[in-house]
């Protein structure tokens, strides 16, 4: 599976990665890259037809609650603490002209 890791291929991730490989480091990304295709073929070759198809290892309960207020209405009391307000809101200095 290696020999299908062409110089374009390399090239193309040195890009996309940011990084300006030497030769030495390009033959190291080949082969490490190599290594990691042949892995992936070996796991293709594994039996998994009595293993059930999961989408998460752990299970996983309904992690959403209900959007419940707890502190109230406390807008009086918040901008008892601004500098400036209006109308029921915070006053902030301009940004940009």
């Amino acid at each position: 599976m290696a020999n299908i890791i062409s110089d374009e291929t390399i090239e193309y991730i040195g890009i996309l990665a940011k990084l300006e490989l030497s030769g030495q480091e390009k033959e190291q990304a080949r082969s490490d890259m190599g290594r990691m295709l042949d892995y992936i073929d070996r796991l293709g070759e594994l039996d998994t037809s009595d293993v059930e198809p999961v989408s998460h290892v752990f299970p996983v309960h309904n992690v959403f609650r209900e959007d419940v207020v707890i502190n109230g209405d406390m807008r009086e009391q918040m901008l008892s603490n601004a500098p400036k307000q209006k109308d029921g809101m915070f006053v902030a200095p301009r940004t940009f002209a």
